[in-house]
């Protein structure tokens, strides 16, 4: 069954704690938390202590995705603020091997992420490392942008590169996803939907969610 992350890049930020409890009840598998820290990526959203702060308000699945740089730096902030999964960038600079195995050291689950324009050989060494790729449909920094037309072939190409590691590791996609591009995703091989703006933008999520994980 294919899994639902809305992205709280969307949510009214002003009240992410109630954001978060529509998410949970709408029958959402996780909630997907975009750190940017406007130097991976030439925009800023929020650190650990408010994934901290709203933590409280739901127990769903915390999907906590770093564009950031020299990620390892912040691995254990976030794992303690409440994550679930920690997903860095194979585009990253620091020591990317040494924060996957730190975040599976905290007992977190880790991921790697490569964007658009980054070729999926990029992650080859990393998937012994990791329970999740996820692959980027759009360049990360903003919500809201078209998908690229080139993620479903990535995918299918990841999925072939995943099932010859013998490793059952996951593929999630965000980016530009709405009905017609998820199910373009679900169809090339990815388990999980992040999707921003086009959940968001309705009143009640729950009917699009459940027609998802029927994929």
């Amino acid at each position: 069954m294919v899994k639902v992350a809305p992205s709280m890049l969307s949510a009214d930020f002003s009240k992410l704690g109630q954001e978060l409890v529509r998410v949970t009840e709408s029958g959402a598998d996780w909630a997907h938390l975009d750190v940017m820290d406007g130097m991976f990526v030439p925009n800023l959203t929020f650190g650990a202590p408010v994934v901290k702060a709203i933590r409280k308000h739901s127990d769903i699945t915390f999907d906590v995705h770093l564009m950031i740089q020299d990620p390892i730096r912040y691995v254990k902030d976030f794992a303690d603020a409440g994550a679930d999964w920690i997903t860095v960038h194979v585009e990253a600079d620091g020591d990317i091997k040494g924060a996957l195995k730190k975040i599976r050291e905290l007992g977190k689950r880790p991921g790697i992420s490569l964007n658009p324009d980054t070729p999926v050989e990029s992650i080859k060494d990393y998937l012994a490392l990791v329970d999740q790729v996820l692959v980027m449909t759009v360049q990360p920094g903003f919500g809201g942008q078209k998908f690229r037309e080139n993620g479903p072939g990535k995918i299918a190409a990841i999925r072939k590169m995943i099932d010859g590691s013998g490793r059952d590791i996951l593929i999630s996609v965000d980016g530009g996803i709405n009905r017609e591009t998820g199910k373009r995703c679900v169809d090339a091989g990815a388990d999980v939907l992040v999707a921003g703006s086009y959940l968001f933008k309705l009143g009640d999520m729950a009917p699009e969610i459940a027609l998802w994980k029927q994929w």
